[in-house]
């Protein structure tokens, strides 16, 4: 742990050279050769140069990719940004085991400017003003999730929130991808369905201190009813999503 927390302070020290042109992210979609086959698979209902294009993802970012040790957009963001950008992908302790470690081992091999790091799913260790982007996609909800059998305690967001916009540089933009889900109590509906209703997440990051810059419905399937469980095969990979961009302020 001291080491992380070392390797997180030392994240805030490196210089970040200036960006001026948007990250090639339709070349690095298309390097299809050199990305994991099972991500692929995943573009066609993530849309990511679309969404990254939304989110305004520049060359020479320092990009914290929240819960990403599938790889699925550092391979993507990492050879967009361009070798004086840097992609830090966060996982929690409890989702991490060898054989994910061993994977993204053998990428940061090949992809030098990604690396990874993980502390408890409760108590993330990111740094402080070390970021000028950050994406979590599909995984907001889960800070409302609590599982024995996954060794994740009851959090509370407005404490894990601030973690994060304290990693933050004051401008940063922060990508939001969820399931939508019906209004009602919240916990009660991440734990049957894993969804969250997009009026809370966008009360949550106010609060925190974020500002709504933007939202997009590049995502949204009006097919979904928001009544199914999101790992339902009926709606597996197709469910309705909602994309907003938030900012922490100057």
């Amino acid at each position: 742990m001291r080491a992380l927390v070392l390797a997180a302070s030392m994240m805030t020290m490196v210089p970040v050279a200036a960006w001026a042109e948007p990250a090639n992210v339709e070349a690095s979609v298309a390097a299809t050769a050199v990305r994991t086959e099972a991500n692929v698979k995943l573009d066609e209902s993530r849309k990511p140069a679309a969404v990254l294009a939304f989110l305004g993802l520049e060359q020479g970012m320092r990009v914290l990719d929240m819960f990403g040790a599938n790889q699925y957009w550092a391979e993507i963001i990492a050879p967009a940004i361009g070798p004086d950008g840097m992609v830090v992908v966060w996982q929690p302790n409890q989702f991490l085991n060898d054989k994910r470690r061993a994977a993204f081992a053998e990428f940061t091999g090949r992809q030098t400017n990604v690396i990874l790091l993980n502390s408890p799913f409760e108590a993330p260790v990111l740094g402080t003003g070390a970021y000028d982007f950050a994406l979590m996609n599909l995984d907001y909800h889960d800070v409302y999730w609590e599982s024995a059998e996954r060794n994740i305690p009851r959090m509370e967001p407005d404490a894990w929130l601030k973690r994060l916009y304290d990693a933050l540089k004051p401008g940063a933009a922060v990508g939001i991808i969820d399931h939508v889900g019906p209004a009602g109590d919240t916990r009660a509906l991440v734990e049957k369905l894993h969804r969250i209703d997009p009026a809370v997440v966008k009360a949550d990051f106010q609060r925190a201190g974020f500002v709504l810059e933007g939202e997009s419905d590049l995502l949204k399937n009006p097919a979904d009813d928001h009544g199914l469980n999101v790992f339902d095969e009926k709606i597996r990979g197709k469910t309705d999503r909602f994309i907003y961009k938030f900012r922490k302020q100057q």
